[in-house]
């Protein structure tokens, strides 16, 4: 019998404020639809100092765990995928399986790819479920980030925070991925960057658009062609409308649909059939709607977390559908400048209505303050090194450098 395999659980951390892009726009003397419309996203998360990689994975991982209900013990592997490190040698893993004293006996690593990161540990955790070697145990894949651009520069409106966990594992309430039938594409470009020591992230903004893009054909062209061979989706046509939904990596949300209207050109290029541009536009926008529109509603709302981007329109999506999704299957893109990326699949379980309401998204957005800009910026001056001064109530806090050693609080037991 074939072993099912997939995500079990999610658990999603956003910093505590956030400003509003009408805001921000007002303040640089831009008009709001710019940002608005132009990026498609609407909140941006404020990350402070104290709010930093391991305490936005550390909460993310608690919620991913209470929501599956899963006994520490029986986990085997805990990966955390980001760009945002806060050591070159100690992994974020590693605070993050002190601070939630999880069991010696396990493995525990980062990976580093710009935003791919989390698929490579999503990826790394499903292959060894799959090869076996885990036994009956389970894995624990976190993305956490925090993405920097610096105040008045053109990626600012760009910027966002946050984390999303996931409990692998077999017999899945939430996703069964396809395991085995993805797409790849990796190249040597330089289209973003993060120098060792610098805080701010540096882009070529329009030339990673046409990385993105160029990854996504060539990922998904490769998954087309196994999906196609093991009868998982019928040829021919516009074959991606096959999928119910499809989730795309988003370092802002307009990006999704110059994604989806690549992958559909991709499809009528395939086909070698005759069409015409203005009812393919249209038809574009409507496949936009049902398809990927649904997916970004928590990203309008945070904007930018790198390595969780694509995992928090996955959570947003199952928020927003799950009831309706039950059985079916979505494509899921993961791109990482650099760059590499992946095309892959999966089939919605029909209990994961109930399981994603566990996350309590809205909550966890509910529960933020609106910030000025004036205080945004006030924050962004702040030193790395800078602890956040209230205690944590219901996360974990970086505080402080003592010996060498960086300090977290825990919320109280």
């Amino acid at each position: 019998m074939k072993t099912r395999i997939g995500i079990d659980a999610l658990g999603v951390a956003v910093p505590r404020r956030y400003v509003e892009l009408a805001d921000l726009a007002s303040a640089r003397g831009v008009a709001p639809e710019k940002y608005l419309r132009g990026l498609g996203v609407r909140e941006m998360a404020v990350a402070e100092p104290g709010e930093d990689t391991v305490a936005l994975a550390a909460l993310a991982a608690r919620r991913a765990l209470a929501a599956s209900g899963i006994d520490p013990r029986d986990l085997g592997m805990l990966v955390v995928g980001t760009e945002t490190g806060v050591d070159h040698a100690k992994p974020v893993a590693s605070y993050v399986h002190g601070l939630l004293e999880l069991p010696r006996a396990m493995r525990v690593y980062d990976t580093q790819h710009a935003c791919y990161g989390g698929t490579a540990g999503l990826m790394a955790a499903v292959e060894w479920i799959a090869s076996g070697a885990a036994g009956d145990r389970a894995a624990l894949v976190v993305c956490s980030d925090v993405a920097r651009y610096g105040v008045g520069t053109p990626g600012e409106p760009t910027q966002g925070a946050g984390a999303v966990a996931m409990v692998v594992a077999t017999n899945p309430a939430l996703v069964e991925l396809d395991v085995g039938l993805s797409g790849a594409a990796s190249t040597h470009v330089h289209d973003f960057w993060r120098p060792l020591g610098a805080r701010e992230a540096q882009v070529d903004g329009h030339y990673s658009v046409q990385c993105y893009l160029d990854a996504l054909a060539t990922a998904y062209r490769g998954w087309k062609a196994i999906a196609v061979e093991r009868d998982v989706v019928r040829p021919g046509g516009v074959v991606s409308e096959r999928l119910a939904r499809i989730c795309y990596h988003v370092p802002f949300c307009k990006m999704a649909r110059k994604a989806h209207q690549h992958v559909r050109r991709c499809d009528l290029e395939d086909a070698s059939a005759p069409w015409d541009v203005a009812q393919e536009e249209a038809r574009a926008d409507a496949s936009f709607a049902a398809q990927v529109e649904p997916s970004l509603g928590a990203c309008t709302r945070v904007g930018n977390i790198y390595t969780g981007s694509l995992y928090l329109g996955l959570a947003g999506l199952l928020h927003a559908d799950a009831r309706d999704l039950g059985g079916k299957r979505i494509g899921l893109f993961s791109y990482g400048s650099g760059c590499t990326s992946e095309f892959f699949s999966g089939v919605v379980a029909a209990r994961a209505a109930e399981r994603i309401a566990r996350a309590a998204i809205d909550d966890v957005l509910a529960a933020r303050e609106r910030i000025s800009v004036a205080e945004y910026e006030r924050i962004m001056a702040l030193p790395a090194t800078s602890p956040l001064g209230a205690a944590p109530t219901d996360g974990y806090r970086f505080v402080g450098v003592s010996g060498h050693q960086r300090q977290y609080a825990r919320p109280p037991a």
